[in-house]
Protein backbone atom coordinates (compact mmCIF):
# COMPACT_ATOMS: atom_id res chain seq x y z
CA UNK A 1 0.00 0.00 0.00
CA UNK A 2 3.26 2.68 0.89
CA UNK A 3 4.48 1.80 -2.39
CA UNK A 4 1.63 2.43 -4.08
CA UNK A 5 1.64 5.96 -2.37
CA UNK A 6 4.94 6.75 -3.11
CA UNK A 7 3.94 5.66 -6.63
CA UNK A 8 1.64 9.09 -6.63
CA UNK A 9 4.46 11.36 -5.92
CA UNK A 10 5.75 10.54 -9.71
CA UNK A 11 2.94 11.79 -11.02
CA UNK A 12 3.70 15.61 -12.02
CA UNK A 13 6.56 14.08 -13.34
CA UNK A 14 4.85 12.09 -15.42
CA UNK A 15 2.60 15.04 -16.67
CA UNK A 16 5.23 17.26 -16.98
CA UNK A 17 6.84 14.71 -19.28
CA UNK A 18 4.01 13.90 -21.14
CA UNK A 19 2.92 17.79 -22.05
CA UNK A 20 6.48 19.11 -22.81
CA UNK A 21 8.92 16.25 -23.53
CA UNK A 22 6.56 13.47 -25.67
CA UNK A 23 3.65 15.69 -27.20
CA UNK A 24 6.53 18.31 -28.53
CA UNK A 25 8.30 15.37 -29.69
CA UNK A 26 5.59 13.65 -31.21
CA UNK A 27 4.55 16.95 -33.00
CA UNK A 28 7.98 17.36 -34.21
CA UNK A 29 7.68 13.47 -36.00
CA UNK A 30 4.55 14.37 -37.21
CA UNK A 31 5.20 17.24 -38.81
CA UNK A 32 8.45 16.23 -40.22
CA UNK A 33 7.66 13.03 -41.79
CA UNK A 34 4.48 14.83 -43.71
CA UNK A 35 3.85 16.80 -46.55
CA UNK A 36 1.96 20.00 -46.31
CA UNK A 37 -0.98 18.02 -47.73
CA UNK A 38 -0.67 15.24 -45.07
CA UNK A 39 0.69 12.45 -46.87
CA UNK A 40 3.66 10.43 -45.28
CA UNK A 41 7.36 11.51 -46.96
CA UNK A 42 10.65 11.04 -46.26
CA UNK A 43 11.13 14.28 -48.34
CA UNK A 44 11.59 17.36 -45.21
CA UNK A 45 14.20 14.57 -43.77
CA UNK A 46 16.48 13.72 -46.77
CA UNK A 47 16.55 17.86 -47.48
CA UNK A 48 19.32 17.88 -45.23
CA UNK A 49 21.22 16.68 -48.38
CA UNK A 50 21.50 20.29 -50.01
CA UNK A 51 24.94 21.44 -50.44
CA UNK A 52 23.75 24.87 -48.32
CA UNK A 53 22.47 22.57 -45.62
CA UNK A 54 24.92 19.91 -45.47
CA UNK A 55 27.98 22.99 -44.95
CA UNK A 56 25.33 24.51 -41.95
CA UNK A 57 25.37 20.81 -40.74
CA UNK A 58 29.17 20.17 -40.92
CA UNK A 59 30.20 24.08 -39.66
CA UNK A 60 27.84 23.13 -36.34
CA UNK A 61 29.31 19.59 -35.84
CA UNK A 62 33.40 21.40 -36.38
CA UNK A 63 32.38 24.76 -34.31
CA UNK A 64 30.78 22.33 -31.38
CA UNK A 65 33.36 19.79 -31.77
CA UNK A 66 36.12 22.49 -30.91
CA UNK A 67 34.09 24.49 -28.36
CA UNK A 68 33.30 21.59 -26.58
CA UNK A 69 37.60 20.14 -26.65
CA UNK A 70 37.75 23.45 -25.06
CA UNK A 71 35.65 23.33 -22.58
CA UNK A 72 37.00 19.71 -21.58
CA UNK A 73 40.88 21.11 -21.96
CA UNK A 74 39.63 23.93 -19.61
CA UNK A 75 37.23 22.54 -17.53
CA UNK A 76 39.29 19.51 -16.61
CA UNK A 77 42.22 21.31 -14.24
CA UNK A 78 39.38 23.55 -12.90
CA UNK A 79 37.35 20.86 -11.56
CA UNK A 80 40.25 19.07 -10.57
CA UNK A 81 41.77 21.99 -8.47
CA UNK A 82 38.13 22.41 -7.01
CA UNK A 83 38.02 18.89 -5.73
CA UNK A 84 41.28 19.08 -3.48
CA UNK A 85 39.90 22.30 -2.15
CA UNK A 86 38.02 22.17 1.17
CA UNK A 87 34.14 22.82 1.47
CA UNK A 88 34.46 26.32 2.60
CA UNK A 89 37.24 26.89 -0.13
CA UNK A 90 34.97 25.92 -2.93
CA UNK A 91 31.79 26.92 -2.19
CA UNK A 92 33.04 29.96 -2.74
CA UNK A 93 34.59 29.84 -6.17
CA UNK A 94 31.97 27.30 -7.26
CA UNK A 95 28.96 30.30 -6.48
CA UNK A 96 31.21 32.85 -8.77
CA UNK A 97 32.13 30.40 -11.33
CA UNK A 98 28.09 29.24 -11.93
CA UNK A 99 26.63 32.77 -11.07
CA UNK A 100 26.77 34.43 -14.75
CA UNK A 101 24.25 30.97 -15.34
CA UNK A 102 21.64 32.70 -13.19
CA UNK A 103 21.85 35.55 -16.05
CA UNK A 104 19.60 34.78 -18.73
CA UNK A 105 21.22 33.03 -21.89
CA UNK A 106 20.53 36.15 -24.08
CA UNK A 107 21.82 38.84 -21.95
CA UNK A 108 25.08 36.84 -21.70
CA UNK A 109 25.48 36.54 -25.57
CA UNK A 110 24.54 40.08 -26.29
CA UNK A 111 27.11 41.26 -23.54
CA UNK A 112 29.51 39.69 -25.61
CA UNK A 113 28.52 40.76 -28.37
CA UNK A 114 28.76 44.50 -27.33
CA UNK A 115 32.61 43.49 -26.00
CA UNK A 116 33.41 41.94 -28.97
CA UNK A 117 32.26 43.99 -31.80
CA UNK A 118 34.14 46.31 -34.07
CA UNK A 119 33.61 49.59 -31.69
CA UNK A 120 33.33 47.93 -28.41
CA UNK A 121 34.61 47.91 -24.80
CA UNK A 122 37.40 45.41 -25.87
CA UNK A 123 38.54 47.42 -28.94
CA UNK A 124 37.98 50.43 -27.06
CA UNK A 125 40.71 49.28 -24.46
CA UNK A 126 42.95 48.02 -26.92
CA UNK A 127 43.00 51.20 -28.77
CA UNK A 128 43.65 53.23 -25.62
CA UNK A 129 47.14 51.05 -25.13
CA UNK A 130 47.76 51.94 -28.92
CA UNK A 131 47.50 47.58 -29.51
CA UNK A 132 45.74 46.11 -32.69
CA UNK A 133 42.20 45.71 -32.69
CA UNK A 134 40.50 42.15 -31.86
CA UNK A 135 38.57 41.52 -34.74
CA UNK A 136 36.43 38.33 -34.66
CA UNK A 137 33.50 39.79 -34.42
CA UNK A 138 31.26 37.82 -37.06
CA UNK A 139 33.42 35.37 -37.33
CA UNK A 140 33.41 31.52 -36.39
CA UNK A 141 36.13 32.13 -33.45
CA UNK A 142 33.08 34.56 -31.75
CA UNK A 143 30.76 31.42 -31.82
CA UNK A 144 33.31 29.36 -30.53
CA UNK A 145 34.18 32.02 -27.66
CA UNK A 146 30.34 32.12 -26.79
CA UNK A 147 29.60 28.94 -26.83
CA UNK A 148 32.69 27.88 -24.71
CA UNK A 149 31.76 30.79 -22.43
CA UNK A 150 27.88 29.63 -21.90
CA UNK A 151 28.06 26.25 -21.61
CA UNK A 152 31.92 25.66 -19.50
CA UNK A 153 29.58 25.09 -16.29
CA UNK A 154 27.97 22.16 -17.78
CA UNK A 155 31.51 20.90 -18.55
CA UNK A 156 33.16 21.85 -15.14
CA UNK A 157 30.10 19.96 -12.69
CA UNK A 158 29.99 16.81 -13.73
CA UNK A 159 34.13 16.76 -13.94
CA UNK A 160 33.81 17.75 -10.41
CA UNK A 161 31.09 15.09 -9.13
CA UNK A 162 33.51 12.00 -10.71
CA UNK A 163 36.94 13.53 -9.35
CA UNK A 164 35.10 13.68 -5.98
CA UNK A 165 34.11 10.28 -5.72
CA UNK A 166 37.58 9.48 -6.01
CA UNK A 167 38.67 7.79 -3.12
CA UNK A 168 42.27 9.59 -1.81
CA UNK A 169 43.27 5.97 -0.59
CA UNK A 170 43.59 4.78 -4.07
CA UNK A 171 45.63 8.31 -5.22
CA UNK A 172 47.99 7.67 -2.40
CA UNK A 173 48.40 3.81 -2.66
CA UNK A 174 49.66 4.35 -6.20
CA UNK A 175 51.99 7.26 -5.20
CA UNK A 176 53.47 4.64 -2.29
CA UNK A 177 54.32 1.78 -5.38
CA UNK A 178 56.32 4.73 -6.61
CA UNK A 179 54.23 6.27 -9.52
CA UNK A 180 54.66 9.53 -10.22
CA UNK A 181 52.35 12.63 -11.24
CA UNK A 182 51.96 12.12 -14.83
CA UNK A 183 51.74 7.78 -14.25
CA UNK A 184 48.97 8.30 -11.12
CA UNK A 185 46.92 10.69 -13.19
CA UNK A 186 47.05 8.69 -16.89
CA UNK A 187 46.86 5.34 -15.05
CA UNK A 188 43.99 5.84 -11.88
CA UNK A 189 42.29 9.43 -12.12
CA UNK A 190 41.47 9.77 -16.13
CA UNK A 191 40.12 6.63 -16.05
CA UNK A 192 37.94 6.58 -13.26
CA UNK A 193 36.95 10.17 -14.57
CA UNK A 194 35.73 8.65 -17.83
CA UNK A 195 31.89 8.93 -16.56
CA UNK A 196 32.45 12.56 -16.20
CA UNK A 197 34.21 13.43 -19.59
CA UNK A 198 31.57 11.84 -21.29
CA UNK A 199 28.56 13.18 -19.26
CA UNK A 200 30.39 16.62 -19.54
CA UNK A 201 31.20 16.04 -23.55
CA UNK A 202 27.45 15.18 -23.55
CA UNK A 203 26.67 18.55 -21.77
CA UNK A 204 27.90 20.72 -23.63
CA UNK A 205 27.87 19.31 -27.20
CA UNK A 206 24.62 18.90 -27.31
CA UNK A 207 23.60 22.57 -27.01
CA UNK A 208 26.04 23.95 -28.41
CA UNK A 209 25.15 21.69 -31.81
CA UNK A 210 21.51 22.87 -31.78
CA UNK A 211 22.16 26.47 -30.24
CA UNK A 212 21.28 29.27 -33.01
CA UNK A 213 21.12 32.94 -30.39
CA UNK A 214 24.51 32.31 -30.12
CA UNK A 215 25.53 32.02 -33.97
CA UNK A 216 22.73 34.79 -34.82
CA UNK A 217 24.02 37.36 -32.49
CA UNK A 218 27.66 36.71 -32.36
CA UNK A 219 28.25 35.41 -35.90
CA UNK A 220 25.81 37.74 -37.86
CA UNK A 221 23.92 36.48 -41.04
CA UNK A 222 27.05 35.58 -42.58
CA UNK A 223 27.16 32.43 -40.63
CA UNK A 224 24.81 29.81 -40.55
CA UNK A 225 24.65 26.88 -38.57
CA UNK A 226 21.99 23.90 -38.88
CA UNK A 227 20.10 25.80 -35.75
CA UNK A 228 19.73 29.03 -37.87
CA UNK A 229 18.47 27.10 -40.66
CA UNK A 230 15.84 25.25 -38.20
CA UNK A 231 14.76 28.26 -36.85
CA UNK A 232 13.95 30.51 -40.17
CA UNK A 233 11.92 27.44 -41.31
CA UNK A 234 9.94 28.16 -38.12
CA UNK A 235 9.77 31.70 -37.67
CA UNK A 236 10.76 33.29 -41.35
CA UNK A 237 9.58 30.40 -44.24
CA UNK A 238 6.49 29.29 -41.68
CA UNK A 239 7.44 25.81 -43.10
CA UNK A 240 6.63 23.49 -40.08
CA UNK A 241 7.28 19.96 -42.16
CA UNK A 242 10.67 21.07 -43.58
CA UNK A 243 11.89 22.74 -39.93
CA UNK A 244 10.89 19.58 -38.45
CA UNK A 245 12.41 17.19 -41.23
CA UNK A 246 15.65 18.71 -40.25
CA UNK A 247 15.03 18.35 -36.59
CA UNK A 248 14.90 15.00 -36.78
CA UNK A 249 18.46 14.98 -38.40
CA UNK A 250 19.17 16.66 -35.50
CA UNK A 251 17.99 14.12 -32.79
CA UNK A 252 19.61 11.48 -35.27
CA UNK A 253 23.18 13.07 -33.64
CA UNK A 254 22.12 13.57 -30.14
CA UNK A 255 20.79 10.20 -30.04
CA UNK A 256 24.10 8.25 -30.89
CA UNK A 257 25.50 10.87 -28.38
CA UNK A 258 23.48 9.50 -25.71
CA UNK A 259 23.86 6.14 -26.66
CA UNK A 260 27.77 6.81 -26.48
CA UNK A 261 27.33 8.39 -23.13
CA UNK A 262 25.18 5.20 -21.91
CA UNK A 263 28.03 2.96 -22.99
CA UNK A 264 30.24 4.77 -20.94
CA UNK A 265 28.22 5.92 -17.89
CA UNK A 266 26.37 2.91 -17.31
CA UNK A 267 25.98 3.94 -13.77
CA UNK A 268 25.16 7.22 -13.97
CA UNK A 269 28.69 8.14 -12.12
CA UNK A 270 28.90 11.30 -14.15
CA UNK A 271 25.62 12.78 -13.41
CA UNK A 272 25.34 15.88 -12.02
CA UNK A 273 23.92 15.49 -8.58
Amino acid sequence: MLKNKKKWFAAPFLIWSVGFILIPLGMVFYYGLRDKSGAFTLENVLAIGTPERLKALWLSLLLSFIATIICLLLGYPLASILSKMSRNQHSMIVMIFILPMWMNFLLRTLAWQTLLEKTGVINNILTFLHLPALNIINTPYAIILGMVYNFLPFMVLPLYNSLTKIDPSVINAARDLGANGVQTFCKITLPLTVPGIISGITMVFVPALTTFVISSLLGGSKILLIGNIIEQQFTQASNWQLGSGLSIVLMIFIIINMIITSIFDKDGEGAVL
